[in-house]
């Protein structure tokens, strides 16, 4: 009974702290992090640690080789790091010495090609 309690409390906790994750992605343009967070009454330090937590539920909760649906929108909010001038906007992806630049553009089928190839390389 005591670990339906815990369990349901994390849930709760974790779908309160998503909806405050959410909110903060939400802000008026122009107003930082930690701004935002000093109008919710938390610290920054809080929101991050908050942010990692969910993202770590979610992944606890995907099976080996799934894939995380992402939204065109998300994507295209989404700003990489200015390597050359055809690489601006999308997601880096990092693992070991391999990384995989995606946009708006990339045809889902050869991202879980390439995510399937590099999982499975030494």
């Amino acid at each position: 009974m005591d670990s339906i309690t815990t369990m349901t409390a994390t849930q709760y906790r974790l779908q309160q702290w998503t909806e405050q994750i959410q909110a903060c992605r939400n802000r008026p343009a122009g107003m930082s992090v930690e701004e935002w967070c000093g109008e919710q009454g938390i610290t920054k330090a809080t929101y991050y640690y908050r942010l990692r937590r969910v993202r770590e539920a979610c992944l606890d909760g995907l099976r080996p080789g799934e894939m995380v649906p992402v939204s065109r929108e998300l994507m295209a909010s989404c700003q990489g790091k200015e390597k050359e001038p055809s690489q601006q906007g999308g997601l880096d992806l990092e693992w070991n010495q391999y990384t995989i630049h995606v946009t708006v553009d990339t045809d889902p089928s050869l991202l879980a090609s390439v995510l399937r190839v590099i999982r499975h390389a030494e």
